[in-house]
């Protein structure tokens, strides 16, 4: 942001972020600006609208919000939950509860001292056990309290109300990683890249083991540590693949009212920060949306990624990204080749400009990944 600030940039030049991006792309800042947007729309007596935030599950940033944390614990006894750095990729830090005491070092003593931590923690960690099994949720507690740098002030984290009910193909939970460019945040204007997929893990889903992150955490870097992973095939599917087990499974109306759902929570999403975002016409952001369906196809956002992996596991996958910023580079147009009245460009269809535009402009719910 400093560096925004004290930046001019010339007609030429072009960032890839929004000098703000992390009041979306922060795990916790997100949560508070959709809780945020939600409320203003109630006290507006939007009440219709209102109810359409329902897509994120319930969410405490802890330790600020401990106390209202452990009120809504107590009246879920049977939950179970999940704790995430707000602001770590790649699966880092994750960890699974379900008992107030599977977490009780991380209140009881935030400030653990790093030889302390050394000497009684040589189980692998939350950020260690993200590559593997972890050892136990108190174990990753306790390592959850420690800073990287080794001050012993508390980390913060998120505590999640963990989806049980995800939907499973093959018996395997997956999300799906959707692109989406912004270009501009005044007037809203977004783009759609109709190319995603879908994360799987690598083992069969249950809730009888909550330790194993093979079995509830999708992230690629954990799931290419797991034995059974194939590096010739990865673990990604194709969203129209998706789309087609979709339309055989529950018919073709259900699959595109689940779809259309998932960009009117997209555009939600990014018009709940719309009026805070520092809008630069040099700046244009590609964000990486984490998506995961309930086993009733209600779509839940997990995160939004301000720097998507764009590392190639296939030749598919390499294949697809590659495009995908080749697109990128001619909808931001360097070249000024580009009339400004497109509304698809390679990969990238344009799903909003100040309203529904392009392939939305008849039907706001149509989507075309």
């Amino acid at each position: 942001k400093e560096t925004f600030d004290q930046t001019r940039f010339r007609d030429n030049q072009h960032v890839n972020h929004f000098g703000n991006h992390y009041e979306l792309t922060r795990k916790d800042l997100m949560v508070k600006n959709l809780k945020r947007m939600k409320k203003a729309l109630e006290k507006e007596n939007k009440l219709e609208e209102a109810v359409k935030f329902d897509f994120f599950p319930a969410t405490f940033s802890l330790p600020a919000d401990w106390t209202m944390f452990e009120m809504e614990f107590k009246r879920s006894p049977n939950q179970t939950w999940i704790m995430k750095p707000p602001a770590k990729a790649q699966g880092k830090g994750i960890f699974l509860f379900s008992k107030m005491s599977q977490v009780a070092d991380w209140r009881k003593d935030p400030k653990f001292n790093e030889a302390r931590f050394r000497a009684g923690n040589n189980a692998p960690t939350a950020a260690a056990g993200a590559l593997g099994a972890i050892a136990s949720p108190t174990t990753a507690a306790t390592a959850a309290a420690m800073n990287d740098d080794g001050t012993g002030e508390p980390e913060p984290y998120l505590a999640q109300k963990y989806t049980e009910n995800p939907l499973l193909v093959g018996g395997k939970k997956f999300d799906m990683r959707i692109y989406v460019l912004v270009t501009s945040y005044s007037p809203l204007v977004v783009w759609l890249h109709r190319t995603a997929f879908c994360r799987f893990t690598q083992n069969r889903f249950s809730m009888a083991n909550i330790d194993d992150t093979f079995v509830h955490v999708t992230n690629v870097a954990v799931q290419k540590t797991n034995p059974k992973y194939a590096a010739q095939t990865g673990c990604k599917w194709g969203v129209r693949n998706l789309r087609q087990y979709l339309q055989s499974m529950v018919g073709e109306a259900a699959t595109n009212k689940c779809f259309g759902d998932i960009q009117q929570m997209i555009l939600r999403s990014l018009q709940a920060v719309q009026r805070i975002m520092m809008n630069d016409k040099h700046c244009a952001e590609i964000l990486g949306y984490d998506i995961m369906l309930t086993n009733d196809l209600k779509p839940i956002l997990i995160e939004i990624n301000a720097s998507p992996s764009l590392t190639a596991e296939t030749p598919a996958d390499y294949h697809l990204k590659f495009n995908m910023l080749e697109d990128f580079f001619n909808v931001i147009d360097l070249e000024k080749r580009r009339t400004g009245d497109e509304v698809r460009v390679g990969g990238y269809d344009l799903i909003w400009r100040g309203g529904p535009i392009g392939v939305s402009s008849n039907d706001p719910a149509y989507c075309t990944i």
